[in-house]
């Protein structure tokens, strides 16, 4: 079987952990070519894959322009940039492989969930959760019908106050209008999980959210704008800079202050950059806690809770139906169905891919589908849909626009208003 050839757009540490998959299944698939503007970021692409310089590319723009470059493209660009070279490359005739969100405009997810109906090419959105053992465990009890009819969902996504101080209050998804307002851009994982249990179509939601604590409000007497600058609170702060970004494993959370590693170059983060501010004085606009109550037409309510306030990176989640009820908890992959009258619990422990590591093995697994389901298309072996295509994914983005337009408008908001406004 010929590999499936892919371009990478975009070559953050997101687009190099696809590849990395990419590399350990090369009968299904390989990385041909990269188009990234940042060099640290493009080499870093070229060595890990193998790909030839003339193949490095630093736009997409430079990319299309040099002709079909290959079947396929992975585009893990940030948020504002996924709808222009998604349709260019849907245009240009590439099968796509898109990071959530589709776009911070619902009206551009629509048209293209349209350009790729157009063209006749595979749009899948990266809705990784759909594919780790934890959910999909999940869903088969729900299809068996293990707790009867599903009446209820309570979903928690627990953010974690470190992540929230890393990427929503000092980092790029801080800033609904730089970004996504943050119910979209970290939660329509969850819109799509919550969407595919209740097995219906959302009808209307309301939504409450605000930003609390990461303001100028709270902040410590005497804190300065960047930590390093003398914090008066800096033994005891966990949001104390230096403390996560100066350290020897710092990670991908280093990485971001500054791709060069040594002492000078994160010191002048510190003294210069964003990750190097107080959490209580950043730009930051987006909120640190919102929930969301869902309607949907086959009458299954659920209540969503996405919170900063919590000790671990996790989500946790009650289903209620009408002969028993699922428990279950993503970081430690355990899940607990309680049927009614029984008297018993049974305790599924999956021991693979546990927490938020991979998003619990879902990353390679969406990877693989993605790559099988263009090559049976390529194939000619018919029309082929992976299981988050655009067309599934659309309805779930658009739960999110209504939440966040119910939260600014504070009203219960009807999602046939987005349809509605979608057709005009």
């Amino acid at each position: 079987m010929k590999p499936v050839t892919i371009a990478l757009i975009g070559a953050g540490l997101r687009g190099i952990r696809y590849g990395e998959y990419a590399n350990k299944q090369p009968h299904e698939m390989k990385i041909v070519s990269v188009a990234e503007p940042d060099d640290f970021k493009r080499n870093r692409a070229k060595e890990a894959f193998g790909i030839p310089e003339e193949k490095c590319f630093k736009s997409w723009d430079e990319l299309f322009a040099a002709g079909k470059q290959s079947d396929a493209v992975f585009i893990c660009t940030r948020d504002q940039d996924h709808y222009v070279p998604a349709m260019k490359a849907l245009e240009s005739g590439y099968h796509v492989m898109l990071e959530k969100p589709m776009s911070p405009s619902w009206k551009e997810c629509i048209e293209l969930e349209r350009m790729a109906e157009k063209h006749n090419r595979i749009l899948t959105i990266c809705h990784v959760l759909r594919y780790a053992p934890f959910f999909r465990t999940i869903k088969q009890l729900l299809d068996e019908g293990r707790i009867g009819r599903l009446m209820s969902i309570q979903h928690n996504e627990n953010v974690g106050y470190w992540h929230q101080a890393h990427s929503f209050v000092r980092g790029y998804f801080n800033r609904a209008d730089r970004s996504s307002p943050m119910i979209l851009a970290k939660s329509c994982h969850d819109m799509d999980i919550i969407q595919w249990f209740a097995g219906g179509r959302c009808v209307s939601v309301a939504s409450y959210g605000h930003l609390s604590y990461f303001n100028k409000k709270n902040a410590p007497e005497g804190a300065p704008e960047y930590c390093i600058d003398g914090c008066p609170v800096a033994d005891s702060c966990v949001y104390y800079a230096p403390d996560t970004y100066m350290i020897d494993n710092g990670g991908w959370k280093a990485e971001a202050a500054s791709t060069d590693p040594s002492f000078e170059a994160r010191y002048k983060a510190m003294k210069e950059g964003p990750f190097g501010r107080c959490v209580f004085q950043s730009d930051n606009d987006v909120v640190d806690h919102q929930v969301v109550v869902m309607d949907f037409d086959n009458e299954v309510t659920v209540a969503f809770t996405m919170s900063a306030f919590t000790e671990k990176t996790s989500r946790t989640l009650k289903l209620m139906g009408t002969t028993g009820e699922i428990r279950a908890t993503m970081e430690t992959n355990e899940i607990e169905v309680r049927p009614f009258g029984a008297g018993r619990t049974e305790r599924i422990k999956l021991e693979e891919a546990a927490g938020h590591v991979g998003h619990g093995g879902g990353d390679g697994r969406l990877v693989q589908d993605f790559a099988r389901t263009v090559h049976a298309m390529e194939a000619g072996m018919g029309a082929s849909v992976s299981q988050t295509s655009a067309k599934e994914s659309v309805q779930s983005h658009l739960m999110a626009f209504a939440a966040e337009r119910s939260r600014a408008e504070n009203r219960m908001v009807q999602l046939e208003e987005l349809y509605s406004e979608g057709q005009s």
